[in-house]
């Protein structure tokens, strides 16, 4: 039987930007994940304002989707990005580190469907929010 927990898990490890912004994979299951990435000064957009790039937000919401997608019993194997959209929200609180959770809500023979969250530690507003499609990939 293939563990597609860590599957997914090897394959976040080794994504090269994945190690540079820091990402964790804290949960993985049943086309769930969950990514932490630190606060750090190399992702800082604004030097002014000390707010961590837009860019990595997407960076760490688009891994875990993906880590999703690897993880849904009905998902044979990898997966790529076809599409993926953001809606930033608000600013991420600097200092603080981001969690993204991602839940595969429907999955076909050649696409998965996604949705995900960006948080700080102020739960009661996201930083930002995901909708995207994903490859269905054989093993």
């Amino acid at each position: 039987m293939v563990d597609k927990a860590a599957i997914a898990r090897q394959f976040i490890e080794a994504i090269p930007h994945a190690k540079a912004l820091g990402l964790k994979l804290t949960s993985i299951g049943n086309g769930e994940a969950g990514i932490t990435m630190p606060y750090s000064k190399e992702l800082v957009g604004d030097p002014r304002t000390g707010v961590i790039h837009g860019g990595a937000v997407f960076a760490a919401l688009d891994t875990c989707c993906g880590a999703a997608v690897m993880s849904h019993p009905s998902a044979p194997g990898g997966t790529a990005t076809i599409d993926l959209r953001i809606d930033y929200m608000r600013v991420a609180t600097p200092g603080q580190t981001i969690t993204t959770q991602a839940t595969c809500y429907h999955i076909t023979r050649n696409v998965a469907f996604v949705r995900a969250t960006a948080m700080d530690e102020d739960q009661g507003l996201p930083v930002a929010t995901a909708a995207g499609s994903f490859t269905v990939e054989g093993l």
